[in-house]
């Protein structure tokens, strides 16, 4: 049968398109026509009387098949806009697709089918959550210059072995395509500001007081006072990184900017709201050159920074310290309590930005601009406090919420709610830079410091320089995570007007803003000059984090007194203490503290170990494969911090030993598979597993600080009590900072 775009009509012999009318269509054009149908059915050996049936099969040739009409939408918890679980509309179901095959290419054409410019990365393993439906497309092959997601070769429609465990993410580029910009209560914000007026105010940054100014179809205009009230510069000062607001000083209009169109709407703000677009609106368009307030002066804000003090506690008005967790950028993270005098997450049922605004000002920072579900700055540790939080955003604590016992709904850590807030700008972007990198995420590292009365760029010196120190370049620059610190940069060429050393002997927390906020030294000492001994850094945005199960730890040790005659491959594996090279083999024994290990990676992205399997070490004694040499470190410290035995354990194994439900495990060391940690899995050592311990036996009786560290993390604690004879059952008290992580931003 004819298609619908195929249809063509036939009156009296003659055959024509639909877009014409048979009168339309000339004599001469129905004869050709008729021409080529006799000689279609001469070809079909079809009978003359048949003409009719000849013209259906034979003259009108099928359609090109057009890849079928899809639309593309981004699901899975709140967070920044381009980011999320791709889903697809095929035949009016939305269903999702598999990550096989699914690589950069797809997601950029996907990006750009979304209305993004550009696509930043792609995710798999249901990293924003498993969707619902028909798992409409595996295996998509795409070359990236596809216009749709429907054009890029797939296994068909609905045809996949997939489960919604392996649902494809994509994150784009947050600056959209033209048509593509998004309104807010019928009136795009684009942007909100205080224009400084006292000189004072001027020379500070962060801007805390000036006139307000909102960008609206790319021009500024500042807003007249008429109406203002002081929810609206508590909502004001949110969105621009302050916790509070001061009375309004009107004393201060006639010194402001000149020139600006003025406005005259009166917003309606309840205090509460994240950003000043979600605020109930009056507003008649601006009049024509209307260069000042018709009832009296433009509008002046005051905000103030710091943390807001909690109300004094009563039995229906608790306090409860609150921190941010494993956020790639400062204000931003998993949200975690301390009650019952131990940390734990808040579950994510009826989070939204109300109570995360709580938390935000509660920090000292501005409003909530995401409230995120679904453990989105990873899974936490330890036990669920909160659930069901409901706020009213006026609130000075989050536990002058209401809420619930987690334990009476079930919530477990993938749920665990998490929050980006708004940050004063403070500049800090400007006073570094990378230089000579192959992508703007690599570099050598370039500051902007002081030198002799005036503002230069310079080089940091290579010495001394490590990981924390990256970890604050890369955030500085809003890069993330940092996944090397490099001393040498051979193969980076910095800037010709930077090769000075202006910065030595960095020394930095890693929770600082800014390189320039790290202790460094006073004159510059740099013996190696620089040059291709400069510091570098390479940046990641989505970083894996290790944390190790303290409870697992404390729950397994023990002491085993093992002979030496079981220990030749430990040994030659240097996992005794020196003093065991000198005893007399194989007669004697060493005294070892044991312990189970369980390190969860609780990051954004899997931990792979960096060097390929054809450069594994095979270690012959134990006749197993190393893909990292050391991968955890075990040291026991005194009291005041000095080491007294340490241990290490190399990955014999690195897979993921154990997965939360409804998540495929993906690395396992069986036939040389590749070895790693999956995001939201975790990897298992035994206790009796060779080199799973510390060496103890020339450790006296005594209180010491267990420390553990694997890469790449900063060292959680535990401290334990080694009593004389006490062979087994040795207390381990685990640390309420043990989950410490470099990836930890808080202030």
């Amino acid at each position: 049968m004819f298609s619908r775009e195929s249809r063509w009509w036939i009156k009296g012999g003659s055959v024509g398109p639909p877009h014409l009318s048979p009168k339309a269509w000339s004599r001469q054009e129905a004869t050709r026509v008729q021409g080529n149908v006799r000689g279609a059915a001469h070809g079909c050996r079809c009978l003359r009387g048949l003409f009719l049936l000849v013209l259906l099969l034979c003259w009108v040739a099928p359609s090109r098949q057009e890849p079928a009409p899809v639309r593309l939408r981004l699901g899975g918890p709140r967070g920044p806009a381009g980011e999320g679980r791709l889903e697809v509309l095929y035949q009016g179901r939305w269903g999702t697709v598999c990550d096989d095959g699914f690589d950069f290419h797809a997601a950029t054409v996907a990006c750009r089918q979304l209305g993004y410019t550009a696509a930043i990365t792609w995710t798999h393993s249901a990293t924003y959550g498993q969707g619902e439906g028909p798992i409409w497309l595996d295996n998509v092959r795409c070359g990236g210059s596809e216009g749709s997601l429907a054009e890029c070769a797939h296994n068909g429609w609905g045809i996949s072995d997939c489960h919604h465990g392996e649902d494809a993410g994509v994150v784009c580029s947050g600056q959209r395509l033209p048509g593509n910009s998004p309104q807010v209560s019928g009136l795009t914000l684009e942007e909100v500001r205080l224009k400084p007026i006292l000189a004072r105010a001027k020379l500070s940054m962060p801007v805390m007081e000036g006139a307000v100014e909102v960008k609206h179809n790319g021009r500024w205009r500042q807003v007249c006072d008429a109406n203002w009230t002081r929810n609206n510069s508590r909502v004001v000062c949110g969105m621009l990184g302050f916790p509070r607001e001061k009375h309004i000083n009107t004393k201060l209009g006639s010194a402001a900017s000149r020139g600006l169109w003025r406005w005259s709407p009166s917003w309606l703000c309840q205090g509460s709201e994240p950003h000043l677009a979600r605020c109930p609106m009056q507003m008649a368009p601006p009049a024509p050159h209307q260069h000042a307030c018709p009832h009296g002066m433009h509008t002046i804000v005051s905000c103030l920074p710091g943390k807001v003090s909690p109300s004094t506690p009563s039995p229906t008005n608790r306090v409860l310290p609150v921190r941010l967790r494993a956020g790639t950028h400062p204000g931003e993270g998993r949200v975690e309590v301390l009650r019952h005098g131990e940390w734990g997450t808040v579950c994510d049922k009826q989070w939204d930005l109300a109570a995360a605004s709580v938390v935000c000002r509660q920090l000292g920072y501005g409003t909530a601009k995401q409230a995120l579900v679904g453990a989105r700055m990873g899974q936490g540790l330890g036990p669920i406090h909160m659930s069901n939080v409901r706020c009213t955003g006026h609130e000075r604590s989050l536990g002058e919420c209401r809420f619930q016992d987690a334990e009476q709904n079930g919530c477990r850590h993938e749920a665990d709610a998490a929050v980006r807030c708004h940050m004063p700008y403070m500049d800090f972007k400007s006073q570094v830079r990378l230089a000579g990198g192959r992508n703007p995420e690599e570099g050598v590292v370039e500051v902007l410091v002081p030198v002799q009365g005036r503002l230069q760029w310079g080089a940091v010196c290579g010495a001394q320089w490590g990981l924390n120190e990256a970890m604050v370049v890369c955030r500085q620059l809003g890069l993330g995570f940092a996944s090397h610190a490099l001393q040498e940069t051979w193969y980076w060429a910095g800037s010709p007007n930077a090769t000075r050393v202006v910065m030595s002997g960095v020394r930095c927390a890693g929770t600082e803003l800014a390189l320039q906020q790290c202790q460094r030294h006073g004159p510059v000492h740099c013996p190696s000059g620089g040059g291709r001994f400069s510091a570098g850094v390479t940046c990641t945005a989505h970083a894996p984090d290790l944390v190790m199960n303290a409870q697992l730890v404390q729950e397994t040790a023990y002491l085993e007194d093992r002979p030496l005659g079981l220990l030749y491959c430990a040994h030659e594996e240097r996992c005794l203490s020196r003093s065991a090279d000198n005893m007399q083999w194989p007669y004697g024994y060493r005294r070892l503290l044991r312990f189970s290990s369980q390190i969860h990676n609780l990051g954004r992205a899997d931990f792979r170990p960096r060097m390929g399997r054809h450069a594994w070490t095979w270690h012959q004694c134990h006749r197993h494969f190393h893909s990292i040499e050391v991968f955890t470190h075990y040291d026991l410290l005194t009291l005041n911090g000095s080491k007294v035995a340490e241990g290490h354990k190399a990955s014999f194994c690195l897979e993921d030993t154990n997965c939360p439900d409804g998540l495929q495990r993906r690395f396992a060391c069986a036939n040389f598979g590749e070895q790693g940690v999956s995001v939201g899995c975790w990897d298992t050592y035994r206790h009796d597993i060779d080199c799973q311990w510390i060496d103890i036996t020339d450790v006296p009786p005594g209180s010491y600080t267990f420390q553990v560290s694997s890469a790449p993390t900063r060292p959680p604690t535990l401290t334990t009590s080694l009593s004389p004879g006490d062979a087994y059952g040795a207390d381990v008290v685990s640390d309420l900072e043990r989950r410490e992580r470099l990836a930890n931003n808080l202030v």
